[in-house]
C-alpha cells in the first residue's frame, strides 16, 4: 500500500438533475471513475452513465439524518484514493454551493491526496432556466443571494436586506422551514405581497413551477404537498416564471403585472 501513489479525487457537480446538464468533463469523468460515491440527489439517468463495472457507493443525506456522517465521506474518499482508485464524488448541483465540497477538498488536502474540482450548474441556475424565471432583470432585480433554508439556528441568521424591491432571494432547502421563513422576511420588513415562485424537481420530467404571495408561503407549500428537492425564489422577478398560480382569485393580479413589465 505504501508504494501505492494516491490517486485525484474528483469533485464532480453533476447538476440539477437533467444529465444533458451535465458539463462534458463530468460525463467524461463519470465513465471512467472506480468508485463514484454520490448523493442521493443525483439521477438514475446521471449514474447510468458510470461503467458496469463501477462502484456506487450512496451517501444521501435527508433532512436531521445522514447515511453517512460528513466526517465519514471525509475519511472515505482518502481512504480510496490513498488505495489508488479513481474516484468521483459525485454532487447535485455544484459542489461549491451548499454541497460541502469545501470540506471534502480540505480533508483530501490534509491527508495529502491530490483533488481537483469540476464545476456543475448549480440548482438555482438550471431550475431558473427551466421555469423561465430570470434571477436578474434590469426592470426587476439587479441582485441575486442564495441561502440555505435549514441551517441551524435559522431565526438567528442575519437575512435583512437580501429580499425586497430590486432584490432575489433563492432559498435552498427551505421547503421544510418555509412557513417560518416567511414569517422571518415579513418580521425583517419584506412585503407580505412579494411573488414567491417554489420549483420542485427542477429539470426533471415531474418538474412543478408553483406561485403565490410570501404571506401565503408556508400554507401553500402544505396545501399542495411540496416536497424536495425544491427551490423559494422570493422577489419580482417570480412574476415572470412559466408558473400555476396557486393563490385562489391572485392569477388576475399577478398576470396583470407581468404584463406591466412587458
Amino acid at each position: 500500500m505504501a508504494d501505492i501513489a494516491p490517486s485525484t479525487v474528483y469533485l464532480v457537480g453533476a447538476g440539477p438533475g437533467d444529465p444533458e446538464l451535465l458539463t462534458l468533463r463530468a460525463a467524461r469523468l463519470i465513465g471512467a471513475a472506480q468508485v463514484i460515491v454520490h448523493d442521493g440527489l443525483v439521477s438514475g439517468e446521471i449514474l447510468a452513465l458510470a461503467s458496469p463495472q463501477a462502484e456506487l457507493i450512496s451517501v444521501a443525506k435527508q433532512r436531521s439524518r445522514h447515511s453517512m456522517p460528513q466526517d465519514r465521506i471525509n475519511a472515505l474518499l482518502v481512504e480510496l484514493a490513498l488505495a489508488g482508485r479513481c474516484v468521483v464524488r459525485l454532487k447535485g448541483g455544484d459542489p461549491f454551493v451548499f454541497g460541502r465540497g469545501g470540506e471534502e477538498m480540505e480533508a483530501c488536502r490534509a491527508a495529502g491526496v491530490p483533488v481537483e474540482i469540476v464545476p456543475g450548474m448549480s440548482a438555482a441556475i438550471g431550475c431558473a432556466a427551466q421555469a423561465q424565471l430570470p434571477l436578474t432583470h434590469r426592470d426587476a432585480a439587479s441582485a441575486v443571494t442564495f441561502v440555505a433554508g435549514q441551517c441551524k439556528g435559522l431565526t438567528d441568521q442575519d437575512w435583512s436586506g437580501l429580499a425586497g424591491h430590486g432584490r432575489t432571494l433563492v432559498i435552498y432547502m427551505g421547503v421544510a422551514t418555509a412557513a417560518d421563513i416567511a414569517d422571518k422576511l415579513i418580521t425583517d420588513g419584506v412585503s407580505p405581497a412579494i411573488p414567491v415562485a417554489v420549483l420542485e424537481n427542477g429539470t426533471r420530467a415531474d418538474m412543478r413551477i408553483l406561485r403565490t404571495l410570501l404571506a401565503d408561503l408556508g400554507d401553500m407549500v402544505a396545501r399542495e404537498k411540496v416536497r424536495s428537492p425544491a427551490l423559494i425564489v422570493v422577489g419580482d422577478v417570480a412574476a415572470y416564471a412559466l408558473a400555476q398560480d396557486v393563490l385562489p382569485g391572485w392569477a388576475a393580479q399577478m398576470n396583470n403585472g407581468a404584463e406591466m413589465h412587458s
